[in-house]
């Protein structure tokens, strides 16, 4: 299965690990380009966020102790910024 990530969008995929042995609670992934991309849904290895960042995007993997909120804060405002030049 495939989503599509919008051009300038940010998502969350954390619902998509399926492996229990996965070191990451969520991922953040934003789509800094003005192309909608393609990417692959469930996650299953860690390969997946080197495979998904060749594409162009940020993957921004958040564990236990890292606050996800913080983390999305941080990467809306940075994509926020990108579309205000845009």
């Amino acid at each position: 299965m495939k989503f599509v990530v919008r051009p300038l969008h940010i998502i969350s995929v954390g619902g998509y690990i399926v492996e229990v042995d996965f070191p990451y609670r969520n991922i953040i992934v934003v789509n800094p380009t003005e192309e909608p991309i393609k990417i692959d849904i469930p996650i299953f290895s860690t390969e997946w966020i080197d495979e998904h960042q060749k594409l162009g995007l940020e993957i921004i993997p958040t564990e236990d102790d890292d606050s996800f909120l913080k983390a999305f804060k941080k990467a809306k405002a940075k994509l926020d910024m990108l579309k205000t030049e845009a």
